[in-house]
């Protein structure tokens, strides 16, 4: 086993962890947030002069330039992130993120200033997809760059836990507003949600300023000066088959989670289900999965990575077609402890321990860039696309569901392949990746490179 010694106190490690939390918190709230408000109300406050139709089609085509905007971002602030330090990188996100959503909930609308109310709102949302982008990879990599070798999947859970509280934050405001009457929720309503968001930016900032910079950062800069060029290029020249089984080993469970957790919402009411049962099974599943997700990476910690992340993947594919029986049995019961039990102990086997893992197939210099392009890409492959693969099944086959559970059983493979043939360092310290490894020992001299090289 490798241990290092670039860690902080157990002290300064919780409150990474917890300034790491809050701002995963904040940017699923944002971003989920707007995703609701844009199907709900948007097509009436800022595109009022189309018909109904295309105006919700124009507001849910601001939602999309959302998750373009964070796969820029991820390149932009890994960037920046790998050069420049963990730290202040992760300020600009957060207060990015807070400020674009919280402006959202000032716009005037359309009846107020014409067409210039679209293209603020579209200005905001490019901003807050940059800011996303940058966010997450930045906040999972700083607690696991703070955390002891043994106790690192533990600590990087609290990254991954904002996710699914900010979404449960998001639905239930959103509930409230759509239990307002209609006219005080298209007049006033809507933007309580949006206004919270600068509560929680103060809150999320109290605690991000005082965090110290990475120490591995640190450790590594102290050897070695910042390559030339820019990290993602130098990341697929030195080691492109890492990249692509990073986002592919992810790619399965987050389609699994773009069907069970977003287009069974859709699918459910047209086969006699109430709307209902469906947003029930996923926010029973979501809250749960808060409580799950520690509990996967610690375990992660004693047992690998791997195990764990493959116990997510295969049983994703193991349990597409069941899942889809029990479904079409037409009983709410099961179907929402059939599905609320797949987003917490399936779904979150594989999300609650790839981030630490994703920490560890990196250099330090490639580390913010490797983790945020990865987890971008593959969410917006996974999620972003799965839904719409799955209705375009469920057509194709005159409503039968054996075509999407076969696409499920055949993406899992293709990620379990990923997974098996990714390293396994969840006993190594992150300054012992191989970059890493070659820098320090360069830097003890030529007997310790012709040591390193015998082993």
């Amino acid at each position: 086993m490798t241990t290092g010694t670039s860690h902080r106190s157990p002290a300064e490690v919780r409150r990474v962890a917890l300034s790491s939390y809050l701002g995963t918190t904040i940017e699923y709230y944002d971003f989920l947030l707007y995703g609701t408000a844009a199907a709900l109300v948007f097509n009436s406050v800022f595109f009022s002069n189309l018909s109904p139709v295309v105006g919700t089609i124009v507001s849910l085509s601001t939602l999309a330039a959302g998750y373009a905007a964070r796969f820029v971002g991820a390149i932009v602030f890994g960037h920046f992130g790998d050069r420049l330090g963990r730290k202040n990188v992760m300020l600009v996100t957060m207060i990015a993120m807070g400020l674009s959503s919280g402006f959202i909930g000032v716009l005037p609308t359309y009846d107020q200033i014409g067409a210039a109310a679209p293209l603020l709102l579209v200005l905001m949302r490019l901003v807050q997809g940059l800011a996303v982008g940058g966010e997450y990879g930045g906040a999972v990599l700083m607690v696991s760059e703070h955390a002891k070798t043994g106790k690192r999947g533990l600590a990087t859970s609290a990254a991954a836990m904002g996710a699914p509280t900010g979404s449960v934050l998001a639905t239930a405001a959103m509930l409230w507003v759509a239990s307002l009457p209609e006219d005080q929720m298209l007049s006033w309503g809507w933007r309580v949600p949006f206004l919270f968001s600068f509560a929680l930016l103060a809150l999320g900032m109290y605690f991000r300023a005082r965090i110290k910079e990475s120490p591995v950062f640190l450790a590594n800069r102290a050897v070695q000066s910042p390559p030339k060029g820019t990290p993602i290029v130098a990341l697929l020249r030195s080691n492109p088959a890492v990249l692509l089984k990073s986002v592919l080993f992810q790619v399965g469970p987050y389609c699994g989670m773009g069907v069970f957790a977003i287009f069974v919402i859709s699918y459910a009411p047209t086969i006699g289900y109430s709307r209902a049962a469906a947003l029930t099974a996923v926010l029973i599943g979501t809250v749960t999965s808060i409580f799950t997700t520690p509990l996967y990476a610690a375990l992660s910690d004693r047992i690998g990575r791997r195990p764990v992340v493959l116990g997510g993947i295969v049983s994703t594919g193991v349990l597409a077609y069941p899942i889809f029986y029990v479904i079409g049995l037409g009983n709410s019961t099961l179907l929402v402890a059939c599905i609320a039990a797949y987003i917490a102990f399936v779904m979150t086997a594989v999300v609650g321990v790839a981030p630490v893992m994703l920490t560890e197939l990196f250099s330090t210099d490639m580390r913010y860039t490797g983790v945020s392009t990865s987890y971008q890409l593959a969410q917006t492959i996974g999620s972003g696309f799965s839904p719409l693969i799955a209705v375009s099944l469920l057509a194709a086959a005159g409503g039968a569901t054996w075509p999407i559970a076969l696409f499920l059983v055949l993406i899992a493979a293709v990620s379990a392949w990923a997974a098996l043939t990714l390293p396994e360092r969840s006993d190594q310290s992150l300054d012992a990746t191989p970059v890493n490894e070659r820098v320090a020992t360069a830097a003890k001299g030529p007997l310790a490179a012709s040591e390193s090289t015998g082993r």
